[in-house]
């Protein structure tokens, strides 16, 4: 009867082979960066989706502070030239802003302390309602509103996110 601690001369080679491939599994590091890689990523995307979303926001307030003071610019020089200068002044905001959506732009107007919203305040004549509160030497300013998204994989971090661009100008 063979004593169970010992080997064969044919099984001692074996046993030696197997013993180097364990030993150079455990010395080697060729998966290390693959396990890297899957714990960094995750984070990563996560942080590079959150600075596009706030990229992208950043954008919209951009644009729409360059579109109010269109709008404003426009509502200036209304003074006896129109009856609506709230459309007249909301046309030169939509007109700067093509990248945002018109219909989400929110407007308040005041003219000579008399506020007005929304994209139309006509008036009868150039001399009464809002065109004739359009005064000569006056303030009139214009405030925008409009929503963002502050999204990251759906989650949307600021839901009651509004960006607000506002100038007052001197009616000429």
């Amino acid at each position: 009867m063979r004593d169970s601690g010992t080997l064969s001369p044919g099984q001692l080679p074996r046993f030696r082979r197997g013993n180097e491939v364990l030993n150079r599994l455990r010395a080697s590091e060729q998966g290390q960066s693959l396990v890297e890689a899957a714990l960094v990523f995750p984070v990563l995307l996560v942080i590079m989706t959150g600075i596009l979303s706030f990229g992208l926001a950043f954008n919209n307030y951009l644009i729409l502070t360059n579109a109010v003071g269109a709008g404003g610019r426009a509502l200036a020089i209304a003074r006896g030239n129109t009856t609506d200068p709230c459309s007249t002044a909301s046309t030169a905001v939509a007109a700067s802003a093509v990248l945002l959506k018109s219909s989400n732009i929110s407007y308040t107007w005041s003219f000579n302390g008399n506020p007005y919203s929304g994209t139309s305040c006509s008036s009868s004549s150039t001399s009464t309602g809002a065109a004739g509160n359009l005064v000569q030497g006056q303030n009139a300013q214009i405030t925008i509103t409009y929503p963002c998204s502050l999204a990251i994989f759906r989650i949307n971090l600021a839901p009651s996110c509004q960006l607000t661009a506002s100038t007052t100008e001197l009616v000429q």
